[in-house]
């Protein structure tokens, strides 16, 4: 591996590690909570009188919401990269000869 890797890989396990322990003697217990729960208990600290005045059309039970969450998440990853596959494949026909990416 050339330094450049190693540089990088460190990089990459430093952005995984760091915000872990950052929260990691957190006396937050609700650290894990999605945003919308944070953003209604404060809401509801800073105004007790506050009524909700719209409701979701839809809110799925349990586990179907993280389910359809990564369903989303997964879709969205295969069509970018579909298109970053297509594109780049379209470049390298219309340019045989070229190749990409590398200092020649």
């Amino acid at each position: 591996m050339t330094k450049q890797n190693i540089a990088l890989l460190a990089a990459v396990i430093l952005l995984g590690v760091i915000p872990v322990l950052m929260h990691w003697n957190s006396k937050d217990e609700n650290l894990f909570t999605g945003a919308d729960d944070k953003a209604g208990k404060t809401i509801e600290s800073i105004n007790p009188d506050y009524k909700v005045w719209a409701e979701p059309v839809f809110e799925p039970a349990g586990e179907l919401a993280s389910l359809l969450f990564a369903l989303q998440a997964a879709i969205g990853a295969g069509l970018l990269g579909y298109a970053i596959g297509y594109y780049r494949g379209r470049h390298k026909s219309v340019n045989p000869g070229k190749e990409t990416g590398k200092n020649a």
